[in-house]
C-alpha cells in the first residue's frame, strides 16, 4: 500500500469524511485479521498493526483501547458478516429438513476456511484461556439460535423427533462442524480436501437423522 492511499480525505473544516473514516476502519480490522490469523495474538501488536495499514498508533488506540477491544470487535465483525451470509443461504426455499442440511453444510464450509481456522486457533489457544475474550452462550450465540429455530422446524414438519432444540442443534453442530475444524486445527488436512468434506459431512448427517429423525 502505497502512502497515499492511507491518507484520509478530509471534509469541510478538516475532519475526515465519514467515507473515509469507514474505510480506515475496515482497513485497521482487515489488517489485524491478517496479522492475527499469521503470527497470533500474544506475536501482534498494535505499533505492527497501525504500521501494516498506514495508520498512525493513536489513531488506532482512540478506536480501540487495547489489542484485546481490537481483537473483540475484530470477531464481532466477522460473526455479523457471517450471519449475514447464512441468512442469505436460508432465504432459498424448501423444505425445513432440506433447509437444516443446507445450513449445517454451509457452517462446515464457513469453518473451514482458512483465515477462520487460523482465527479458530488464536481464540482457542490465547484469546479465552487469557480472558481477552468469552465464549457465548449456546442461548445468546446467533449461529446456534438459527440452527435451534430450524430444528424446531423440521420437528414442526414432522422430520425429527421432539427434544430441545438447542440441546439438538449443539449436537449436530459438533458432529457436523466441530470435529472436523478441531482436527484441521491440529493439523490434519483431511477436511481441506472438498470430496473428503462432502463425504464427511454425509455421513456425519447420515448418522444423525438415523437417531433423530421421526419414526
Amino acid at each position: 500500500m502505497s502512502k497515499a492511499d492511507g491518507v484520509q480525505k478530509k471534509a469541510k473544516g478538516g475532519r475526515p469524511t465519514k467515507q473515509a473514516t469507514e474505510e480506515l476502519n475496515q482497513r485497521i480490522l482487515e489488517t489485524a485479521a491478517e496479522l492475527f490469523a499469521l503470527q497470533g495474538f500474544s506475536a501482534t501488536s498494535m505499533e505492527q498493526i497501525a504500521a501494516e495499514c498506514n495508520a498512525g498508533k493513536d489513531t488506532i488506540y482512540r478506536r480501540y483501547p487495547s489489542k484485546s477491544h481490537l481483537f473483540a470487535k475484530l470477531i464481532d465483525e466477522f460473526r455479523n458478516k457471517l450471519v449475514k451470509e447464512l441468512d442469505m443461504i436460508l432465504q432459498k426455499d424448501g423444505e425445513p429438513i432440506e433447509r437444516l442440511y443446507t445450513y449445517a453444510r454451509s457452517l462446515l464450509s464457513i469453518n473451514l476456511r482458512p483465515q477462520l481456522i487460523a482465527l479458530h486457533r488464536v481464540a482457542l489457544g490465547e484469546a479465552i484461556p487469557s480472558g481477552v475474550m468469552q465464549p457465548k452462550a449456546a442461548e445468546e450465540d446467533p449461529f446456534m439460535s438459527r440452527f435451534a429455530l430450524l430444528i424446531e422446524e423440521a420437528q414442526k414438519e414432522g422430520s425429527l423427533r421432539q427434544g430441545d432444540p438447542l440441546f439438538i442443534a449443539d449436537q449436530l453442530l459438533y458432529v457436523t462442524s466441530m470435529k472436523p475444524l478441531i482436527s484441521t486445527m491440529n493439523g490434519n488436512r483431511q477436511y481441506l480436501d472438498p470430496d473428503k468434506q462432502q463425504r464427511y459431512f454425509d455421513e456425519a448427517w447420515r448418522l444423525f437423522m438415523e437417531g433423530s429423525a421421526k419414526c
